[in-house]
């Protein structure tokens, strides 16, 4: 039988950092108050209090996205199980979270240990316990959704991370939810995870993300370009530099997920979540400078084909133009981004970068190959 695990205030915490920017319990979830007031939303929007209260699991939970979802779960009032391997410490204080509002969440959050690849623990104990709602984070894989969905034949609404990775590269652009799809893709996995909820006639939502930045992130996006400003080191782009590409705030996301959950009219739909505007690579080296407080950056631009990087990833982006559509989701949930890019990169910067906790060591090699041969064409 599954354990369940009431979480102590004595967790581990990340060190504290007052922003103005970091209250994700105050203004950037003022569309999260605007969804309980049920006399002001059509027909089909979401309306949480404490009647209708969820019993939510989150498959992940522990990093990135799922720490920010998971507060305002709990804030909405449900009660919430994360299942994890446990190798990560379940609450973990934010940057600019109070000791109160730090104690309330860990008091209250619940743990599920386990590893979502034993499909027969993953039925029985979730067959056990029931949920009413599943937010699954980090499911990469269609064989790994199937025992959650025969573990919880009651379940009201299956809520995925899918990812915009999925579009089929294309010259008319931005991508649209009804795009076509790459079955070939890297992302194909999320693709038939997709395929299947359709196919088992479970209320299902799919949310797919573009690249996503913020605090706590563990990707290189915004870092890398951190890295380079903080070092005072040019910042190598790939060819021209005007590839136009897009990203989210990850609190936006967790609001996004939010405005999904018991709304009609995210009944199996899907929908792209990112910023409202589109930035080139060469304008997101500039924002993260202006975002550090960084002088105008030196940007070096160079032809990947000439260059041999074995494993290493030069840029943290494709190179290519790479956005989406969210006018769906701001028609039909209300929901609408709330950082513009240089605030959010802002955000970012002051609560991790800003404190010298950079999350990866710089790797500036195949900066330095790109620099040399650069510096041999010049002499």
């Amino acid at each position: 039988m599954a354990k369940m695990m009431m979480m102590q205030q004595s967790q581990p915490s990340l060190s504290l950092l007052t922003s103005s920017l970091s209250d994700f319990n105050g203004a950037k979830l003022h569309l999260q108050v605007q969804y309980k007031r049920k006399v002001q939303q059509p027909k089909g929007a979401l309306y949480v209090s404490a009647s209708s209260e969820k019993k939510i699991l989150i498959m992940g939970g522990t990093r990135f996205i799922g720490i920010f979802l998971s507060r305002l779960l709990v804030k909405e009032g449900h009660q919430v199980t994360l299942f994890t391997r446990g190798k990560s410490p379940i609450a973990k204080q934010l940057p600019g979270e109070s000791d109160q509002d730090f104690a309330d969440f860990s008091s209250k959050i619940l743990h599920l240990k386990g590893d979502r690849k034993d499909y027969d623990f993953v039925k029985s104990s979730l067959s056990a316990e029931g949920f009413d709602v599943v937010y699954d984070i980090n499911g990469r894989e269609a064989e790994e959704v199937e025992p959650i969905l025969d573990a919880l034949p009651k379940l009201e609404q299956y809520i995925y991370c899918s990812s915009a990775g999925v579009y089929l590269k294309s010259d008319v652009l931005p991508h649209c939810e009804v795009d076509a799809v790459d079955p070939k893709s890297r992302h194909k996995g999320k693709l038939e995870t997709e395929s299947l909820l359709q196919s088992k006639g479970v209320n299902w939502t799919s949310i797919r993300p573009v690249y996503i930045y913020g605090p706590l992130n563990y990707n290189p996006v915004e870092e890398w370009f951190f890295h380079r400003l903080k070092a005072g080191r040019p910042i190598p782009v790939p060819n021209s530099g005007i590839q136009v590409s897009q990203l989210g705030h990850v609190k936006d996301l967790a609001t996004a997920f939010l405005a999904v959950l018991g709304n009609e009219k995210a009944s199996k739909e899907i929908f792209n979540i990112s910023g409202d505007k589109y930035v080139t690579f060469d304008g997101l080296a500039r924002a993260c400078a202006k975002a550090g407080g960084f002088p105008e950056p030196e940007i070096v631009h160079y032809n990947p084909k000439e260059f041999d990087f074995g494993k290493k990833k030069a840029f943290p982006f494709r190179d290519q133009h790479f956005f989406a559509s969210v006018e769906k989701a701001k028609h039909v949930l209300g929901w609408k981004p709330e950082f513009d890019l240089v605030e959010g990169l802002t955000d970012s910067y002051n609560l991790d970068f800003g404190r010298g906790t950079f999350r990866k060591e710089a790797d500036f090699t195949t900066d330095d190959m790109i620099l040399s041969k650069k510096l041999v064409l010049q002499s």
